[in-house]
Formats: structure tokens, sequence, C-alpha cells
């Protein structure tokens, strides 16, 4: 039994291993050879290693992919803004109530995502219960609207992404003894001091994982510039989705998505390397 002992961690993760193996690693694989691909859906696709369906999707949809990471980091500052305040007061001040709280929060996700977008789309529209009433008393002008605009594709994107924020930034501050605050305060700190001295830096390693957990799918979203944004605010989603189901365009869309994949995962490491993630585990084991 003892000789057999080293092989429970391997048979614990094995579940798991054949799960991401079966629905993860070989379906990348899958995409990277089709990505190298060419032909059509009559004909039928053979493997010639063309690597121009990289470059000719850079070229052709490159403002595509600026506009998403635009749209993404806009989105994840929003989310950030909304989100802190609100977990710092859950935190902090919940008392009791704190799953009350986290559940009145994550109420409205448990309807689909796209009707929430829908719904975000009925409240901004012109005729809605915001814009019509302030333009019927003459606030908004007449040619004034929200819809098919930069503004509603980030609105809803931070909107149905904000507990992706929240939740990882909570768990953060929960975790903070609150005697460190109070040694703060000791030592003369003021609220000021003690939040960006002892508050902030334990919390960042929330912060960290909920800008990688926003930021990634935000990037990568479709349905809120379809619903929200119209044909001008398209962004790379868009593009992948219309090549796949409409164009049948197979290796250009595989290839868009590896490139907006590498594009993530660049910025990503960027992001961590400028935060420090030393400084963040330190944060997160003190």
């Amino acid at each position: 039994m003892r000789g057999r002992a080293w092989l429970t961690p391997y048979l614990l993760i094995l579940p798991s291993g054949l799960w991401l193996l079966a629905f993860f690693a070989i379906p990348l694989v899958l995409m990277v050879s089709l990505s190298l691909q060419t032909g059509n859906l009559i004909d039928g696709f053979r493997q010639t290693f063309h690597w121009q369906n990289y470059t000719d999707g850079l070229d052709t949809y490159g403002d595509k992919f600026v506009r998403s990471l635009w749209y993404g980091l806009l989105a994840t500052i929003v989310c950030i803004v909304l989100a802190y305040p609100a977990a710092y007061w859950i935190a902090f001040r919940g008392g009791r109530n704190k799953s009350t709280y986290l559940f009145l929060l994550l109420l409205p996700y448990f309807v689909s995502f796209v009707l929430r977008t829908v719904s975000w789309k009925l409240v901004l529209t012109d005729n809605g219960p915001i814009l019509g009433p302030l333009r019927d008393h003459g606030i908004l002008p007449s040619g004034f609207h929200v819809l098919d605009t930069g503004f509603a594709v980030v609105s809803g994107l931070s909107y149905n992404f904000l507990p992706f924020m929240v939740l990882p930034i909570y768990v953060a501050l929960e975790r903070i003894d609150p005697r460190l605050v109070e040694a703060a305060y000791d030592l003369y700190a003021g609220r000021a001091q003690a939040f960006v001295r002892v508050i902030l830096p334990l919390s960042l390693p929330g912060v960290f994982a909920g800008v990688i957990m926003t930021f990634v799918p935000v990037s990568a979203d479709y349905v809120n510039a379809e619903v929200l944004g119209g044909p001008r605010n398209t962004m790379i989603g868009n593009v992948i989705q219309a090549e796949y189901f409409d164009n049948s365009a197979y290796p250009v869309a595989s290839a868009l998505s590896f490139v907006l994949m590498a594009i993530l995962l660049l910025g990503i490491f960027a992001y961590a390397r400028a935060l420090g993630t030393q400084d963040v585990l330190e944060a997160a084991r003190s």
C-alpha cells in the first residue's frame, strides 16, 4: 500500500486531466491543423500549411482586433470602478448579511446571457424608460441616441461581466485580517492611508484575478456588439462567428481565433510583468 501511495495524486487528477485532454487539448490541436488548411465546404479542406491565413486575417481585420482590445480595456476599467466599492462594502460593512448581498448581486445572472443583453437594449433604446422621458421633456435633443455606439457596447459588456470582477476582489478583501487595519489606525494612519498602505496592496491578488477573468472573455465577446453595437462597432468575435457559421471559412476562423488568443496571452503576460506577480503572490500569502 505504501509503495502505491505515490499514485494517489495522479489518480485524483486523472478525471479532470482526461476531461481537459478530450475537450481542450485535442480540439485545440485540431484547430491548429484546421487553421493551416485550404479549401471549401463543398470540395473539402486539405492540409497545405497555408500560413497566409494568419497574415491575411491580421491585414483584413486588424481594426477589429484593435476595437475588441479597446472595448475590453474600457469595460475592464469600468468593472474595476464599479466592483471594488461594492466588494469593499460587502466585505467590511456587510456583517451577517454578506451572503444575502452577494446573492442579490448575482441574482440577475441566473437569467440567460442573451436575455440580459436584449433587456439592456430595451433600456438604452431611444424610446426606452430612460432616454424616452428625457427626450420628451427636452433635456436631450431629438437626434440623440445611445444604441449602435461604442458606449452601448462597453456598457453591456461591463454589466454582463461585472461579477467576474466583484467576486475575486471580494474574496481577497474578505481574507484581510481586520487586526492589520486596526494596527494601521493605532499607528495614526487615517482612513485613506490605511486603505492605500494596507487594504489596497492586500487586495491586489483579487484585482489581478478579476482583470484576467474579465478582460479575456470581454475582448472575445460578440453578443453585445451584435445586439447593442451595430455594424460600425463590430468586434473580432463577430468576425470569427460570421466566418465560421455564415461563410464556412473554417481555416480563416481558426486562424483568427489563434491570433486573438496569442494577443490576449501577450497582454496578460505584459500585465502580470507590469503589476509584478511576485508582489501579488507575497500579498496573497501574507
